[in-house]
């Protein structure tokens, strides 16, 4: 049996997959186009990419503009003109002008949550790019439907629902992390609104499943279910072409199901990452003097927080083991080994193919 392509409104691409946006750094240009030249999305995180080259610059807003242009024009470059997409977490100070930037170097398609895209419509107004929020429930996406349609009659070319096995910033409070709702049931309600407003104004909306998809038979069942693609990141650090450096990559291939955390991040929202001696000594109540070039999320306070995470997470990219943050997914345990982009959509296919 062979996997289905993935539909959002004139763009196809042979793999249901779009790879997850992982900041700081770590899917960049050679991520993400290896992702597209294997039949699926790639994306590009932007939060703090400027942090790249932060040591050659004197301001990181300036840098982040920089970087994102560069790397999605690479990006390009590299898949041959294939779809790109680019991470906009909606707290990030700027958001509008990362928007807008990402459009003018050549992305494809708009990925943004951590906060609803209400105004995600007004921004790209008259531009020719794909635009998917992000959300962990119907009751979200219920929110963004009415907004989008009655400001801008406008409706996402496709929803990322991205459940609470997810890596990184979660957007589910601490309390539902301890008995985690099952995606696939999200997935079911989200799927009767999208339904209701197709009969109401007469456009389909794709569905795509994250947070905890895995295996190929997973991707499988969310098909099976009415999701029209997976959205993927976990899978994807461990392989050659992810940008992260190889030690970041060994902390996944190493994790045991015990060094997966929740932790609290400095901007408020729980985060899933790596036990580290870095998380160990903040949870324990250290601090680190905060030097913030500029406020690259909008929820952080430079003067409150006990580190700066952008640092934390860039340290991490960096292969800094001691004292860098390692965002994860719940299912970081399961990788056993770095391989090629190419190698792992093979994995995947044979394990959709696969009865279990």
């Amino acid at each position: 049996m062979s996997w289905p392509s993935l539909v959002i409104g004139e763009l196809e691409v042979p793999t249901p997959i779009i790879q997850g946006g992982m900041g700081v750094g770590i899917s960049l240009n050679n991520l993400a186009s290896a992702v597209t030249n294997a039949g699926g999305i790639g994306v590009i995180a932007a939060a703090a990419i400027g942090l790249e080259i932060w040591d050659k610059v004197h301001n990181l807003e300036e840098a982040d503009e920089e970087v994102l242009k560069r790397e999605i024009r690479l990006a390009k470059e590299k898949s041959f003109g294939g779809p790109i997409g680019v991470n906009i977490m909606v707290a990030v100070t700027n958001y509008e002008k990362k928007v807008r930037a990402a459009i003018d170097a050549g992305a494809d398609l708009i990925i943004s949550g951590a906060g609803l895209p209400l105004t995600l419509p007004e921004v790209t107004e008259g531009e020719n790019v794909y635009l998917l929020p992000i959300v962990s429930s119907a009751r979200a996406a219920e929110v963004v439907l009415k907004r989008w349609w009655h400001r801008y009659r406008r409706l996402p070319d496709a929803f990322v629902l991205e459940g609470p096995l997810a890596g990184g910033h979660l957007g589910f409070k601490e309390e539902e992390l301890r008995e985690p709702p099952d995606v696939l049931e999200i997935l079911k309600e989200l799927l009767v609104v999208v339904d209701r407003w197709r009969i109401k104004t007469g456009y389909g909306i794709p569905v795509i499943v994250a947070g905890g998809i895995y295996r190929g038979w997973e991707i499988k069942r969310a098909l099976e279910m009415g999701a029209s693609g997976v959205q993927m990141a976990t899978r994807f650090v461990a392989t050659y072409e992810c940008d992260a450096d190889i030690a970041f990559k060994e902390m996944y291939v190493n994790a045991k199901k015990e060094d997966i955390l929740i932790i609290k991040s400095p901007v408020g929202m729980p985060a899933r990452a790596l036990k580290t001696p870095f998380v160990e000594r903040m949870m324990a109540g250290e601090t680190v003097p905060v030097r913030c070039p500029y406020n690259c999320l909008k929820p952080c306070n430079p003067k409150k927080v006990p580190y700066c995470i952008a640092e934390a997470l860039i340290r991490a990219k960096r292969g800094d083991v001691e004292n860098g943050l390692f965002f994860c997914g719940e299912r970081v345990y399961e990788v056993d080994g770095i391989y090629s982009v190419k190698e792992v959509f093979e994995q995947l296919k044979k394990e959709y193919q696969r009865e279990v």
